[in-house]
C-alpha cells in the first residue's frame, strides 16, 4: 500500500478487529488502515515528535490486547525512535512523524495511539536552563472528564464548567470526545513548565471546580471514594503518562474515534463520546474545529495568580 513516498505492506487485511456486533458494522484492519491514511494530515500534527505508547490488538478488539512502549527491532529503520530515561533505564518509544509509519502501525493492528503530553527528539528539541530538554516540558494540559456511569449528561455539564472557568483564567481550551465514556479538555502550554509544576496547576483547577460543586464532582483518586460522582482526573499531565491522541481509533464495537470538537457542538442533541467513528470522522476533521486554539499556548504563571485570587 503507498503512504506518502513509501510502499508498505499490510498483511491479512481482511481480518476482521471490529466484529459486526449489536448493531454496530464490521471493520477489518484494512479498513483501519484506509482510516489512518485519509486522516494522517489531521491526525500527524498532533503525534510529530511525541513518544507513543501503542495498543495493540493482534486478534481483534475481542482477543488479548498489549500495550507497548519499546519498539520492536522488526520495526522499519525508517521508523523514527526516541529513546527517553525512566527510572532505572531507558526506554524507546516509537514516534509517528509521517503516513507510512501510520500506515505501519495500523498494519500491525495498533489500534489506538496514546501520546505523551510533551515533544522530544527532534530539531524542535532544546536544552533547558536547568539542563532538562523539552521532554520534560509539556506543551499540552489535560483534564479528564470521567463519569461513573454510562449517563453523559454529568460529562456535558463538568464540560461547561471547566471551560468557563479556564475562560475566567484566560487560558485557551478545546473539547475532544474520548471515543469512549467521557470528555477531554485540551489547554494549549508554552512549554515553559515542567511536568510537576502542570500536574500541579491542573489539580488546583480540578480542586477548585469540585469545591463548587461537591455533590457532583470529585478530584477523589479511588473510585470507592467518588460515589456517583464525575471524577476530574489530571494525573495525565505527569512525566511519562499519556492521553489518547485526537483522531484515534478505540477498541469498542462500531470503531468509536476519538474526535477533536468545537465547544458549540458540547450543546448539540446528538453529541456524545462516540458520536464520530472511522466511517465518518475525517468528515468532523475537515470542520478544523480547533481551529487557532493549539498555536495559542500559554505560560501558567498569569493563570496561577488568576486561580490564586479565586481561591482566596
Amino acid at each position: 500500500m503507498r503512504a506518502g513516498r513509501r510502499t508498505v505492506e499490510v498483511r491479512r487485511p481482511a481480518k476482521v478487529l471490529f466484529p459486526g456486533v449489536d448493531g454496530h458494522p464490521e471493520y477489518t484492519k484494512g479498513d483501519l488502515v484506509d482510516y489512518y491514511r485519509a486522516v494522517a494530515p489531521f491526525l500527524l500534527p498532533q503525534l510529530r515528535g511525541r513518544p507513543l505508547m501503542l495498543e495493540m490488538h493482534p486478534d481483534g478488539i475481542d482477543g488479548p490486547r498489549f500495550l507497548r512502549k519499546n519498539t520492536p527491532e522488526s520495526y522499519p529503520d525508517w521508523i523514527t525512535r526516541v529513546e527517553v530515561p525512566k527510572e532505572g533505564g531507558t526506554v524507546c518509544h516509537t514516534v509517528c512523524d509521517d503516513s507510512a509509519t501510520l500506515v505501519h502501525l495500523a498494519g500491525q493492528a495498533c489500534v489506538t495511539l496514546h501520546r505523551w503530553l510533551s515533544r522530544t527528539g527532534l530539531p524542535h528539541s532544546r536544552l533547558r536552563p536547568n539542563g532538562g530538554t523539552s521532554i520534560d516540558h509539556p506543551d499540552r494540559m489535560v483534564f479528564d472528564l470521567d463519569p461513573a456511569g454510562d449517563d453523559f449528561a454529568p460529562v456535558r455539564e463538568a464540560a461547561g464548567l471547566l471551560g468557563e472557568l479556564l475562560d475566567a483564567l484566560r487560558l485557551p481550551s478545546a473539547l475532544m470526545t474520548t471515543g469512549s465514556r467521557g470528555l477531554h479538555v485540551v489547554v494549549p502550554l508554552t512549554d515553559r513548565h515542567d511536568f510537576d509544576e502542570v500536574r500541579r496547576f491542573a489539580r488546583d483547577v480540578a480542586d477548585t471546580l469540585a469545591s463548587a460543586h461537591p455533590d457532583r464532582l470529585t478530584t477523589a483518586a479511588r473510585k470507592k471514594d467518588r460515589g456517583d460522582r464525575l471524577y476530574l482526573d489530571v494525573q495525565r499531565n505527569g512525566y511519562a503518562q499519556t492521553a489518547v491522541a485526537p483522531y484515534t481509533v478505540r477498541a469498542r464495537p462500531g470503531a468509536p474515534v476519538a474526535v477533536p470538537v468545537a465547544w458549540e457542538q458540547l450543546d448539540e442533541p446528538d453529541f456524545g463520546p462516540r458520536r464520530w467513528t472511522i466511517a465518518d470522522a475525517v468528515d468532523q476533521a475537515r470542520t478544523n474545529p480547533w481551529a487557532g486554539v493549539m498555536s495559542r499556548g500559554r505560560a501558567l504563571g498569569p493563570a496561577r495568580r488568576r486561580l490564586d485570587a479565586l481561591r482566596g
